[in-house]
């Protein structure tokens, strides 16, 4: 067993989909945690460390936040009683952060993206951010940036060892 998922465990915290494009995508700048409106077969597929946000995002309807184009594979043993991969699962947030998410969405270039979906607590919970999109000239710069600073690191760690 890896290291970080012994943390994992010890946090009571499994972390099940990332979307690990979504900083390279967007300029991140809040961040919250929403449970998630699951029925059985979907948590049990989630359990499996089954699924998929790479492609999703949160849309604001009726005052109610939904996670829409997340994909949780059928469960195999489910039988009929199985689940659609791609419906829509609704978000559950507190009425003042909701408020918050939809005035952040009215802005021109910014969008509500999920980053992980995880279980604590034994609860399925979802990280959101709000990100506004980067240009392609944007996503070069923060990759000079990262670039640099990882030569950096490694010319420091090669000072310490000589």
């Amino acid at each position: 067993m890896k290291a970080a998922e012994r943390k994992a465990q010890r946090e009571n915290n499994k972390i099940v989909a990332q979307n690990r494009a979504a900083s390279y995508n967007y300029e991140l700048l809040e961040k919250y945690e929403a449970g998630i409106v699951l029925v059985g077969t979907e948590v049990k597929t989630l359990r499996e460390g089954k699924g998929a946000i790479r492609e999703s995002y949160v849309d604001i309807r009726a005052g109610e936040p939904w996670l829409v184009n997340c994909h949780i594979p059928e469960y195999r043993p489910g039988g009929p009683r199985n689940h659609d991969p791609l419906r829509r699962r609704k978000l559950l947030l507190n009425r003042r952060e909701i408020e918050k998410l939809n005035a952040s969405i009215q802005q021109k270039g910014m969008t509500v993206v999920p980053l992980k979906i995880y279980f604590r607590d034994g609860l399925a919970k979802c990280e959101l951010a709000v990100g506004k999109g980067k240009k392609f000239h944007d996503r070069r710069e923060s990759e000079r940036r990262k670039e640099a600073k990882r030569e950096a690191d490694e010319a420091m760690a090669r000072s310490r060892r000589h």
